[in-house]
């Protein structure tokens, strides 16, 4: 009877053990299919033994598509990567913060991202969007990683990565998993030929999302049977206030969002930084 005792004890406490010893790596997602930006990364942080941890910033809902049926996509495709169930948060969905709503609902984000951060324990690496003018969403995330990192000193461990922009592309046409060159050196890691084939099958894993993929799909293909890299960088905080490139934004083009409406939402989150490098 003691020893049922003593194991049921164990399997409390285990998980809380686990986040104060195990190194852990964060991915940051603004809606439930972004992984896809690095499928490779994390795939790396498993085979490197960190506790891979994955969390959702928006809700991800639409007028046609449920947060529960978003998620159950999200965690198929995750759960085939090697990611643990335990380990997928839907912040977004549990404060109530829709897609496409993330930069007025920043300082609610704010507290959720800031209080996780503090109870993970060895957190050594953060991923999070890049600062690109694709989705409005994708930027406030990026923005909020950024100020969070900084008040805890530990700016040097996020690395931002790319979806996708429209830097010097003509009408609606953007890139895919392209990196801006203002946002400094690129850390390039080729993707194995074993794991492209796997990356485009995962893909198609969103089918509430079709429409999106419709467009999306063939530049995600080639782009990994093309130069087949997984590209990430560090953080600046001194470009939260830089328009992320020169011309109109992708989110401006479709008139989701303005950079000024961005600049409103961001003033009160990062006022009290000092830019970095």
């Amino acid at each position: 009877m003691q020893w049922v005792f003593r194991s049921l004890i164990s399997m409390l406490i285990e998980p809380i053990q686990g986040n104060s010893v195990s190194p852990v790596a964060l991915f940051l997602f603004a809606h439930q299919d972004d992984e896809f930006g690095v499928f490779q990364s994390l795939l790396d942080e498993i085979e490197a033994g960190r506790r891979v941890c994955c969390a959702y910033l928006t809700d991800g809902s639409t007028s046609r598509v449920t947060p529960g049926r978003r998620n159950r996509e999200s965690i198929a495709v995750l759960s085939r990567l090697g990611v643990a169930r335990q380990n997928i948060f839907f912040a977004g969905e549990a404060l109530g913060i829709q897609d496409g709503s993330l930069p007025l609902e920043l300082e609610r984000a704010k507290t959720w991202l800031l209080n996780w951060w503090c109870s993970a324990g060895r957190l050594e690496v953060v991923y999070a969007p890049a600062w690109e003018g694709g989705h409005h969403d994708h930027d406030a995330l990026h923005a909020l990683t950024a100020v969070v990192a900084f008040g805890r000193n530990q700016l040097s461990v996020v690395r931002q990565y790319p979806l996708y922009n429209s830097d010097r592309c003509y009408g609606l046409l953007f890139r895919v998993m392209s990196p801006l060159l203002a946002n400094g050196p690129v850390l390039r890691r080729r993707i194995p030929w074993k794991n492209r084939g796997l990356f485009l099958w995962l893909c198609l894993g969103y089918p509430s999302q079709a429409l999106t993929w419709l467009g999306l799909f063939p530049f995600v293909a080639l782009h990994l049977m093309g130069p087949g890299t997984q590209d990430t960088q560090g953080v600046c905080t001194k470009r939260l206030g830089q328009r992320p490139h020169k011309g109109p934004l992708y989110y401006e083009r479709r008139a989701f969002f303005s950079w000024d409406k961005m600049v409103k939402c961001l003033s009160r989150l990062h006022s009290t930084l000092t830019p970095t490098c």
